[in-house]
């Protein structure tokens, strides 16, 4: 297996892994907990593309962010002023 130890990725990865520690521990807030979990999602396609499995599981990786960007459209449009 190669790995892809592409700073950028490192970075993106860690930062993802802050977001959803905090939407999940807001989770009264649905659009903190919906943004927390698209960020869970986003960290597992870049922990694929570190693994350099990305290519491999190209359709997972693709179903995957489109998830994320899902919920983050539905917690914005389903937020309640």
């Amino acid at each position: 297996m190669h790995y892809n130890w592409d700073p950028i990725l490192i970075i993106n990865l860690i930062l993802c892994i802050v977001i959803f520690i905090l939407g999940i521990s807001r989770a009264k807030n649905r659009v903190a907990l919906f943004a927390g979990i698209a960020f869970g999602l986003f960290g597992v396609s870049h922990v694929l593309s570190i693994l350099g499995l990305s290519h491999q599981l190209e359709t997972l990786t693709i179903i995957i962010r489109f998830l994320a960007y899902l919920l983050v459209i539905l917690g914005i449009t389903s937020h309640k002023n």
